[in-house]
């Protein structure tokens, strides 16, 4: 299991963690079918009325998909696989709040799992980048995920820089992005607390609040989402482009905190 899964009952909270560290929480297709499985049961489980979730150590959030992952591409122009796509609680139809805690990296993939959460708690020592355009991959997901967080131009900035800039915490803070800022190691901490108040209201209400603040943006975002495949297909690198501009080292090199 590459997923952590602890329920705390007197709070009703469940805290899921992105289990691995030594590869800065990268996503496999194992870790993108437990979250998925994980949101599914969710709805089921009348224990538990708020999560939070998280990335194993102080070093990254999540780094997105593992490279090491291949994931064959069908010839239509028209359709993509994604393992990222249900890897979302929003993907999966769970509308109990999702609050995610943020410690060390957060960059490109991370923003499914941002994008689908009610709000961000994150250590004053957080990053945030999205390193698609430097390895010949359109950022389409990610952006559309981001733009209904923060301001047009961060988004299009954190987009077009790549792996040269990385958004501080304070700076996300100051988009909209992060609703809350904590000293380093007690982001998770912090919204659990956060959680456990939310769990404690009743969940009828709670879930009816998060689909009706969803429903307030969900036009936009699914005809945003409806031509993401399209964008992905047309501008991407092919894949063995793309392997040599990461492994040659590209944006591997120094880069400006913001």
């Amino acid at each position: 299991m590459s997923l952590g899964i602890d329920t705390y009952k007197e709070t009703g909270v469940a805290l899921v963690t992105l289990d691995r560290p030594e590869r800065h929480n990268a996503i496999d297709l194992a870790m993108a079918g437990e979250l998925a499985d994980a949101w599914r049961q969710f709805r089921f489980d009348d224990s538990v009325r708020a999560v939070v979730v998280t990335g194993a150590g102080t070093k990254a959030f999540c780094t997105g998909i593992d490279r090491s992952v291949r994931v064959p591409q069908p010839s239509s122009p028209y359709t993509i696989d994604d393992p990222l796509i249900a890897i979302g609680p929003k993907a999966n139809d769970l509308w109990k709040p999702v609050i995610s805690a943020v410690e060390g990296m957060a960059c490109g993939g991370a923003f499914y799992l941002l994008g689908e959460s009610e709000f961000l708690v994150a250590s004053r020592e957080a990053t945030f980048f999205d390193p698609h355009t430097t390895y010949g991959m359109v950022s389409a997901y990610e952006s559309i995920s981001m733009a209904q967080r923060m301001p047009f131009g961060d988004v299009a900035r954190m987009a077009l820089m790549g792996t040269a800039e990385r958004m501080s915490a304070r700076r996300a803070y100051e988009t909209g992005l992060v609703s809350e800022l904590t000293e380093p190691g007690e982001a998770v901490a912090t919204a659990l607390r956060a959680a456990a108040v939310v769990a404690s209201y009743p969940t009828e209400a709670v879930q009816g609040t998060v689909r009706a603040v969803w429903s307030a943006r969900e036009a936009a975002r699914s005809q945003a989402l409806a031509h993401a495949p399209h964008l992905i297909t047309l501008g991407n690198l092919p894949s063995e482009r793309q392997s040599e501009l990461f492994e040659g080292g590209r944006g591997g090199g120094s880069y400006v905190v913001r």
